[in-house]
């Protein structure tokens, strides 16, 4: 863990640090409030369409029953 004071005024070495695969937390008055991780390029672009025949959907999914619509509302307790 960093102090912000010190991550501010020594910037590269935690930087340095991160690149080597270290992850840095960033902690102000000793709470973590920031992650630093070395950049990673994404592996491979996603391909949408995984789940296609695998999921159904039901005809009345859209629908919302007037019990329900009415709790949102919050006329129901």
């Amino acid at each position: 863990m960093v102090n912000i004071r010190e991550a501010k005024t020594r910037f590269s070495r935690p930087v340095e640090r991160a690149e080597r695969g270290e992850e840095i937390v960033i902690a102000r008055a000793g709470t973590p409030v920031a992650r630093l991780v070395a950049y990673r390029e994404s592996r491979a672009p996603r391909v949408p369409g995984g789940w296609e025949g695998r999921v159904w959907i039901a005809p009345d999914f859209d629908g919302l029953s007037p019990e329900l619509a009415a709790a949102f509302r919050g006329e129901l307790s």
